[in-house]
């Protein structure tokens, strides 16, 4: 049985949940894009954290976690465009994408539509949909759920 989010890296949860780092280094690339000579461009940064615990015969056999930055840079040299990703969220690593995604802009084929939307057509005003769970379970909560959802499994007639 599989189950997320667990706590960060970076600290406790409310750090996890925490979306101005990812603004701030979304900011960064577009910034890094315009030094490398772009003429727009646009950035999405998401973190990852997932948790699972693998159960077998009633006992845990296998915990384990994974967290993670993703980042995405979508440059604009005139009418030409690249995109490109990297989970190198250091300084030196954002200063190199934006100069690979800029260097591949300008080598690709013009493409009359190509460009950022207009502001004024952006939504400015989101309604809250309740997307996010912040309890974040124990890895001791996830063995407990784990060996009892096989537990069930295991009390249903034919199942091994």
């Amino acid at each position: 049985m599989n189950s997320s989010p667990s706590a960060s890296r970076h600290g406790d949860t409310s750090d996890l949940f925490d979306q101005s780092a990812l603004s701030d280094l979304a900011q960064r690339l577009v910034d890094a894009a315009r030094r490398a000579g772009a003429d727009a461009a646009d950035a999405i940064a998401v973190r990852g954290v997932s948790q699972g615990v693998e159960v077998r015969d009633g006992r845990v056999e296998e915990t384990e976690r994974s967290e993670g930055d993703d980042v995405g840079l979508r440059v604009f040299v005139g009418q030409r465009q690249a995109v490109v990703s990297t989970n190198d969220v250091t300084g030196d690593g954002i200063a190199k994408l934006a100069e690979r995604a800029v260097a591949m802009a300008r080598v690709a084929p013009d493409d009359k539509y190509v460009g950022l939307a207009d502001p004024a057509l952006l939504a400015h005003d989101f309604p809250d949909l309740d997307l996010l769970d912040r309890n974040v379970p124990s890895t001791a909560e996830l063995e407990q759920r784990a060996i009892a959802a096989e537990a069930a499994a295991l009390a249903v007639k034919g199942v091994t």
